[in-house]
């Protein structure tokens, strides 16, 4: 464990020293601050705390974002070190193959959890501060940003996993920006499509809601924007909630899925590659 922690370590370290760190954190820190002041704006006229449309503004924000900057942190974690011959070097010492992968999943994850905590912390302050703090509010916000530093690592795994199969780094960047689309825009197009198609409603609730859990972004989306009541009745997906009934803690266990199976085929991909 201790080899996986250095190497965590050594990632966080490179983040510093590359501005990765203060970078990320600004861009969400600026974003989440002009989204939560502009979009709290019409607060009296929804008769909604500014919280729970801050939180709305944001998960709309981060299924865009986190999953982008989570696949450019990680997306050459592993074949970058080939193609750079510090592999080799890497694997001199006494570490085994399984302790980089996940050390580096850890370091490109710490990243964006400081960054996350931080830019949408900040957003959160200012808020509560300028417009009052509620209790549902504040804890919709809290879940909020644990569930997308969630996200992020969700996308780091799967970066992990195209940094470990791929054999250039130039492919493992084509493959991140094809997963970033898929799953942010191609997949729930595709699946609003065959939804409009089945005019005889083939596709029953449980399927579709089987179907969601196919996209980490939208098991993100669905705990954010159904799972508290104040934020579901905000964007209209309260009836949504009822008639799929997924419970949190099942949307939170599917995400935490997400994160092993890609983190755990990265493994077994980067043990059997080839110096």
């Amino acid at each position: 464990m201790n080899a996986v922690l250095v190497i965590a370590g050594r990632e966080i370290r490179e983040g510093i020293r590359n501005r990765w760190i203060l970078a990320t954190t600004l861009v969400l820190a600026l974003l989440a601050l002009s989204l939560a002041f502009l979009g709290s704006a019409p607060v009296g006229a929804v008769k909604a705390s500014a919280l729970t449309v801050t939180v709305v503004s944001l998960s709309s924000l981060t299924i865009f974002l986190v999953p982008l900057i989570a696949l450019i942190l990680s997306y050459d974690g592993l074949v970058g070190e080939a193609e750079n011959g510090t592999l080799l070097l890497l694997l001199a010492y006494p570490v085994s193959r399984w302790q980089i992968v996940l050390g580096k999943f850890l370091g490109h994850t710490a990243i964006l959890t400081f960054a996350t905590i931080i830019g949408y912390g900040s957003a959160g302050v200012a808020v509560a501060q300028g417009q009052g703090w509620d209790m549902e509010g504040g804890r919709a916000f809290a879940a909020m940003i644990g569930s997308s530093i969630l996200l992020g690592a969700v996308f780091a795994a799967l970066g992990t996993l195209v940094s470990a199969a791929a054999r250039e780094r130039s492919i493992a960047a084509g493959i991140g920006v094809a997963l970033w689309l898929f799953f942010v825009i191609v997949f729930d197009m595709t699946l609003l499509g065959v939804l409009v198609v089945d005019k005889t409603g083939v596709l029953g609730v449980d399927a579709v809601a089987y179907l969601l859990m196919l996209n980490p972004a939208d098991v993100y989306r669905l705990f954010n924007l159904t799972g508290f009541g104040a934020v579901g009745g905000l964007t209209g997906m309260a009836s949504l909630s009822r008639d799929l009934d997924i419970a949190p803690a099942i949307l939170l266990a599917v995400m935490v899925l997400w994160i092993a199976l890609p983190l755990a085929l990265a493994g077994v991909i980067f043990r059997r590659r080839p110096l």
